[in-house]
């Protein structure tokens, strides 16, 4: 019995039309390519596979194909079988009165956040990898310890001690999908404590502050002055604050050291926990590293890392080190099974053992350092009114404006296919520091070829 048109609908997305057989398929096919669902190049089934899906003679397909190949809707060729056609797709008709003119997409993306992901060391990635793979036992391959697989936890532990400052054992080590979803549990068991309110930097990710908001949480933004962010007292009622202490995002200083020790105590003495977040820890330039805030106290503070400065975002591994205490509820808001690719997992602590990625890190501040540094001095030739901060560490720099210019010059940077972000954007809307005029210039991301380019239209929209 011949199958029902629910099959091809099924397939290839199609509606057929029309009464019988040939012209149902033949409308059909044409609809889809007019309307795009069919994209050009599209390779579609043989004559033979398509009659065999659809019950129907083989006759009956090849003449629709041959049908829509003299419309031009198709192309047969020997070899290449039979694919949609490359039509000309006719743009849009628009108003110029309704719908004015409006910059192109931007060329540069000059936003923080993001390495350069054309640097990735993908032939150690993938040397890793097949070592990991090789020598991984045969539960590597099942669901797995939510709180990771030991290699890795233990390969963290040794790496976080070592480079960061952090103590730690891996029993301590909770692997995660990367910082947002640390926070995100993070927030999860603070809500369940009965924690309400959590204080913030006073300039910081949005997106962050979401995350803690959709768990329950109220956020409520720290002082900041001349000297940085002041942690020493956070709202009466906070039973978390989180802090980036290494260097503070986006505006680039390190929490200094009566600080770092007024929130710990506070931590101590209120029975609060500091959520430290060491986003870039690995990048520093000018000054001897910034070690972990953890290592004062880490019975009070929760060590947040993630691999997406380090190697890249689409690694999708973090990691948070837990005070006592705090691991089963970490383990019962994550789930029963782990939730990160145990392979990747595999791969990291590899990456890690081997040395790999210490050589990554040198290679790659080296570079961050080569694009800091003519960032400088193409401001100091072309844009001397314009002051840089927060560029003794990190992938970004604060670049300073004259009062009440910030939006004129995002708007400027826009003209100029720039994407680029004023400081405004990072600021808490409850922030009772007084506003500055500036803009947050991300180096990390464009590639080296590209970093020239990028710096001439910056240097266009600055004042």
């Amino acid at each position: 019995m011949p199958r029902s048109w629910a099959t091809l609908g099924f397939d290839l997305h199609l509606e057929p039309t029309g009464p019988g057989l040939r012209r149902g398929l033949t409308d059909a096919l044409r609809d889809a390519v007019r309307t795009g669902r069919l994209a050009p190049g599209t390779r579609l089934p043989s004559s033979r596979t398509l009659a065999a899906d659809l019950g129907i003679a083989r006759n009956t397909v090849a003449d629709a194909y041959a049908d829509l190949v003299a419309e031009g809707w198709l192309t047969a060729r020997q070899g290449s079988g039979t694919r949609v056609a490359d039509r000309a797709v006719a743009a849009p008709v628009t108003d110029p009165v309704s719908h004015p003119r409006v910059p192109a997409g931007p060329a540069y993306d000059l936003r923080p956040g993001t390495p350069d992901l054309a640097s990735f060391p993908r032939a150690e990635w993938l040397r890793a990898a097949r070592r990991a793979l090789a020598a991984a036992p045969n539960d590597a391959l099942g669901y797995g310890d939510p709180r990771g697989r030991p290699e890795l936890r233990t390969a963290l532990a040794g790496y976080l001690s070592r480079v960061r400052g952090v103590r730690t054992g891996p029993e301590r080590v909770l692997v995660c999908g990367g910082f947002a979803h640390g926070l995100t549990l993070l927030g999860t068991v603070l809500r369940a404590r009965g924690v309400h309110t959590v204080a913030v930097e006073s300039y910081g990710l949005h997106f962050h502050r979401d995350l803690l908001t959709a768990a329950g949480l109220r956020t409520v933004p720290l002082p900041y002055d001349d000297r940085g962010t002041d942690p020493r007292s956070p709202a009466c009622d906070a039973g978390a604050v989180l802090l980036t202490p290494a260097h503070q995002f986006p505006m680039g200083e390190p929490l200094r050291p009566d600080r770092r020790a007024a929130v710990v105590d506070w931590a101590r003495r209120t029975g609060a926990l500091v959520l430290e977040d060491d986003y870039d820890g690995e990048f520093r330039y000018d000054r001897q590293p910034v070690g972990a805030l953890q290592g004062l106290d880490p019975d009070r503070v929760v060590y947040l890392g993630t691999a997406s400065k380090s190697l890249a975002p689409g690694v999708r591994l973090g990691w948070a080190v837990l005070p006592p205490g705090l691991m089963d509820d970490m383990v019962a808001a994550k789930g029963s099974s782990d939730t990160c690719a145990a392979l990747e997992q595999l791969t990291l602590a590899e990456f890690l053992t081997s040395g790999a990625h210490d050589r990554h890190v040198r290679a790659a501040r080296l570079r961050y350092r080569r694009r800091r540094d003519a960032l400088i001095a193409a401001l100091a030739a072309r844009n001397p009114e314009v002051r840089a901060t927060g560029i003794a560490a990190g992938l970004h720099a604060v670049l300073r404006l004259p009062p009440g210019t910030e939006q004129s010059v995002v708007q400027a940077a826009t003209w100029q296919h720039l994407a680029l972000y004023g400081l405004s954007y990072f600021r808490h809307p409850r922030a009772v520091a007084e506003p500055v005029d500036a803009v947050v210039v991300g180096y990390g991301t464009p590639p080296d070829h590209a970093w020239a380019g990028a710096l001439d239209a910056l240097c266009r929209a600055l004042p």
